[in-house]
């Protein structure tokens, strides 16, 4: 692994968790978006990711990606499901009905044609998730 990443891979994925963490509250609290069902999943793996990379990144352990490799797996598991729910409305069927939360398949943000805040979030699990396999590869 290049030197200039090698040390720096847990700051590097705090910052990103940090970013995503912040760009959801900004969404929902300063823009007023309400957030889905698969939005409030997405949150409860991404939200600890900061708490526990800035744990790690306080201790410098380089057992953290256990610890936080299955919360980026599962989260960006979800973030992919609700994307392709978002691109394909037709296979939604439930997660118009629940509560009194917004719709899975409505789009907030639409950039470029194809990202979407699902898509932002797989992004930001998907780089946290890359880390911590490197992280995990250098430490074996």
């Amino acid at each position: 692994m290049n030197k200039f990443l090698s040390g720096r891979v847990i700051l590097y994925s705090f910052i990103v968790a940090l970013t995503a963490t912040s760009g959801s509250l900004y969404f929902s609290e300063i823009a007023g978006f309400t957030p889905c069902i698969l939005c409030w999943y997405q949150r409860i793996f991404m939200y600890p990711l900061v708490l526990v990379l800035g744990v790690g990144l306080f201790t410098k352990s380089k057992d953290v990606w256990k610890y936080v490799l299955p919360l980026s797996l599962v989260g960006l598991s979800v973030a992919f499901y609700h994307y392709n729910l978002q691109i394909n409305p037709s296979l939604l069927a439930p997660c118009t009905t629940i509560g009194f939360s917004a719709s899975c398949s409505e789009r907030f943000v639409t950039e470029f044609g194809y990202i979407t805040i699902p898509w932002m979030a797989f992004s930001a699990f998907t780089l946290v998730t890359i880390a911590m396999l490197l992280l995990k590869s250098r430490k074996n």
